[in-house]
């Protein structure tokens, strides 16, 4: 369909967010819950959908944890170590955002187990924008790079921010192209670490004209073992993902593949047979990945989920903009049988959550309730997709 010139500046603008009440008292305690044992993202959701709030859920957590089995008194961050942690993010300029909060972005709380929180530096309102995210080698050809600021420069004139990982090569020239019409970068270390050394200037550039995410505190410095969860966020934070030079065994492969489970579109420039750089593109396009040769082919194929309202994909999915607490409803009657009975359908091997019902015939708020508790104690394992297996033992 063919639009007039002024109609193309409406297209990407974020729609206005409604605007939900948190406090500081309720934020302290979000972040309480979060970095206490045993609740990970979708426990913590489950949580204050059950609780209605995070102080009644952080109340909660001991009795529950006992109940799963928990031999152990639960560990629940204190609250002065919380206060130092808002604190030192407020002294960066860091700001965290919640899931159950406006400004977070809708395309990642749309995903199976997004993270409860980001720290934003930076403009926080690029998240809220239609991103999609560049990645690629770190040992980037200069064809590579030439081809990287030609995608970046064209997505971002159209109106979408480039997100990416801040790492050497492919992505260092996203950024660097997108630093006047919107660029996100996603760290696995604290907002305030910079990782690799050599990109200081360009960090100091995206935190002044851009924006720096991570769901780890201030400080943290970044391990081997980071960069997947790193690599989730990006795949998860944009619309499509565009890989531009990968190995066969690479971090950026690991980042389409992500990106294909959320069910995100992965576009990959095709290469020559002969240079290693392009294996990884190539076998992408030989299982589905879409070509792309100019930023047009991408900005075509994502319109239909960016155009005159870049949220409207995602707006029915996520819970945070239209978030008010419920009231907390009386627990279900249960009894040590029906924890049991669920530990007993629970095996090494991953299971759905409907079947796990269908199995103990349980309803499903009473399951839920006995997972949390089973999961604070660290008697499951939560896996991609709401796949859930009992722990060894």
């Amino acid at each position: 369909m063919n639009r007039r010139k002024g109609e193309e500046q409406t297209l990407f603008t974020a729609a206005p967010l409604p605007v939900a009440t948190f406090d500081a008292s309720e934020r302290l305690a979000c972040l309480r819950l979060i970095r206490s044992e045993n609740v990970g993202p979708v426990t913590f959701r489950e949580l204050i959908n059950h609780f209605g709030g995070a102080e009644a859920a952080l109340a909660a957590l001991p009795e529950l944890a006992a109940r799963g089995g928990n031999k152990r008194r639960i560990r629940i961050t204190p609250r002065p170590d919380a206060e130092r942690e808002l604190e030192r993010a407020a002294k960066i300029g860091a700001t965290p955002i919640f899931t159950i909060e406006p400004g977070y972005p809708p395309a990642l709380a749309s995903t199976d187990a997004p993270p409860p929180m980001l720290y934003v530096r930076g403009q926080s309102d690029l998240l809220t924008r239609p991103t999609v995210a560049i990645v690629g080698s770190r040992q980037a050809s200069a064809a590579g790079h030439k081809l990287t600021r030609q995608f970046a420069m064209g997505l971002g004139k159209t109106g979408y921010v480039i997100v990416s990982g801040l790492a050497r090569g492919i992505d260092a020239a996203a950024h660097e192209a997108t630093l006047d019409t919107g660029t996100i970068a996603v760290v696995a270390g604290g907002v305030d670490i910079v990782y690799p050394p050599e990109n200081a200037k360009l960090t100091d550039a995206i935190a002044e004209h851009g924006a720096i995410v991570s769901d780890m505190p201030p400080g943290f410095q970044p391990r081997a073992k980071d960069f997947p969860r790193r690599n989730r966020i990006i795949a998860g934070i944009a619309l499509g993902v565009l890989v531009i030079e990968a190995a066969r065994r690479s971090g950026t492969l690991v980042t389409a593949r992500l990106a294909g489970e959320a069910g995100r579109e992965v576009f990959a420039v095709p290469g020559h047979p002969l240079d290693p750089r392009a294996e990884g593109t190539n076998g992408l396009l030989k299982t589905g990945a879409t070509i792309a040769t100019q930023a047009s082919d991408i900005i075509e194929a994502l319109q239909p989920l960016s155009g005159l309202a870049p949220n409207a994909a995602f707006a029915e999915q996520h819970p945070a903009h239209a978030w008010q607490p419920p009231a907390p409803a009386p627990p279900p009657l249960l009894g040590e049988s029906d924890r049991q009975r669920v530990l007993s359908a629970l095996g090494p091997a991953p299971i759905d959550i409907d079947a796990l019902m269908r199995a103990t015939d349980l309803p499903p708020r009473a399951l839920n309730v006995v997972l949390m508790e089973l999961d604070l104690a660290g008697r499951i394992v939560r896996h991609g997709g709401g796949l859930i297996s009992r722990r060894p033992e």
